[in-house]
This record gives C-alpha cells, sequence and structure tokens, in this order.
C-alpha cells in the first residue's frame, strides 16, 4: 500500500489532483502482447525450420507493425471511452435543465446509498445541487458508474507501443547478435521477460510477486509452445 500524509493541505491536494486509472494497464498490456507475438513468429518459424535471417525479419516487422496497431487501437478505445463520457455529460446537462426535480431526486437516492438520512441528505443534496459541475460528476460517478478522471488516449497510446517495442524486441535480441543456440537463449530470456512483467505487476496487487509472475509465465508459455507446434508442423 502506498503511504500518504494526512495533513489537511496533503489531503485537499491529493483529492483536488486524483492520478486517474494511469498507464499501468496499458504498459502490462503492450508488455506481455510484444513479448507473446514477438516469440510466437520466433517460435513457429524456428519451428519451421526456417533461416534466422527470416526470423529477424519476420520479427522486426512484427515489432513496428504490430507495436503501432495496437498503439492506434488502445488509442482508438481510450479516446471512444473518453467521447463516450463526454456524451453522457452532455446527456446529464440537458437532465438537469429540463427535468431538474428528477434529477435532484436521483442525487438524493445517490447518496442515500451512501448511508446518509435525514437532515444532514437532504442538506447534502442541496449542497450538491447547487453546484452545476459538482452535480453532473456526482452523476456520471453514482448513475453510470464512471471515474470522473478523463482518461488520456495518447498517454495509453504512446505506453502501450513503448512497452510492446521494449518487450518484443527481447525474444529478437539473440538473433540480432548472431548468438549460438539462439533460439534456446531467445526462450530463456523470453520467458524471464514474462515472470518480470508479472513479478513487476504484482506491486500494484495483493498477489505475492512469485505467484503473479509464474501466472504471467504459465500465458506467455502456452503462447509460445502453441506457436511452435504450428510452426513444427510446417517443418520439411
Amino acid at each position: 500500500m502506498t503511504d500518504h500524509g494526512h495533513s489537511q493541505q496533503e489531503i485537499a491536494d491529493r483529492i483536488n489532483a486524483p492520478p486517474g486509472r494511469g498507464v499501468l494497464r496499458d504498459v502490462v498490456y503492450g508488455g506481455i502482447d510484444g513479448s507473446v507475438t514477438t516469440f510466437a513468429i520466433v517460435a513457429g518459424v524456428a519451428g519451421a525450420g526456417l533461416s534466422p535471417f527470416i526470423i529477424v525479419a519476420l520479427g522486426l516487422a512484427n515489432v513496428l507493425a504490430d507495436g503501432f496497431s495496437m498503439a492506434a487501437g488502445n488509442y482508438s478505445g481510450t479516446k471512444a471511452e473518453l467521447d463516450n463520457i463526454r456524451r453522457i455529460r452532455a446527456v446529464e446537462e440537458r437532465h438537469i435543465r429540463l427535468y431538474p426535480k428528477g434529477e435532484r431526486a436521483e442525487v438524493r437516492e445517490i447518496l442515500s446509498q451512501k448511508g446518509l438520512a435525514g437532515q444532514v441528505l437532504e442538506d447534502a443534496t442541496d449542497a450538491i445541487t447547487a453546484n452545476r459541475d459538482n452535480w453532473i460528476n456526482l452523476m456520471i460517478e453514482g448513475e453510470y458508474g464512471l471515474g470522473s478522471v478523463d482518461p488520456h488516449p495518447i498517454k495509453a497510446a504512446m505506453a502501450t507501443f513503448l512497452a510492446f517495442l521494449v518487450a518484443g524486441m527481447v525474444p529478437l535480441l539473440p538473433f540480432l547478435l548472431s548468438m549460438d543456440r539462439a533460439f534456446e537463449t531467445s526462450a530463456v530470456m523470453t520467458m524471464a521477460v514474462f515472470f518480470a512483467i508479472g513479478a513487476l505487476k504484482s506491486r500494484w496487487s495483493l498477489s505475492p510477486w512469485w505467484r503473479s509472475g509464474f501466472e504471467t509465465f504459465v500465458i506467455g508459455g502456452a503462447a509460445a509452445l502453441m506457436a511452435y507446434f504450428v510452426g513444427s508442423l510446417f517443418h520439411p
């Protein structure tokens, strides 16, 4: 758990500038997919008995093209999420203008479910509905279950692409460096990346690092084995 201060100023600064969801999901997503897809190509081509040059060419093409594709997809998805939040905000603004009593009743119900009752509930409802922005923010959270901090499409896309690029290059390094037993070395390095990503992910969860690392290791290893098996079917 992250420790933080509880002075009045520290509380005000933290509450008034929430960090949002951050880019953890995007980094983990990009890193795992970069490792899995690139090593899947390496394993599939190696299983088919093709040359290291072809492995490097296809691997680099995958890292750049698939990494950009994932980043573009994440950008579009995050932007769609942002557009949906803006649409809902516009809907609530219109409802407040046309049906203020009904919207006020919704605020009262949301606050009631949070444990407020009696005169405190009425005073809180009056206070919230006296400010249009606070009113809409409460409705977005309480009625739609959406966060009040908007996502950042460009930041999400860049995090995905960079994580994909870094993790996706690992399986190719032994071939780029013309190492002996390049495929075996690539497999070991890729499995280490899977485990490292999972272990790092545990920093933001309650799971122990070894369990989170092993889980990611198993997922990535299963994808690699499937790719190698398919590639081996075409071995001359």
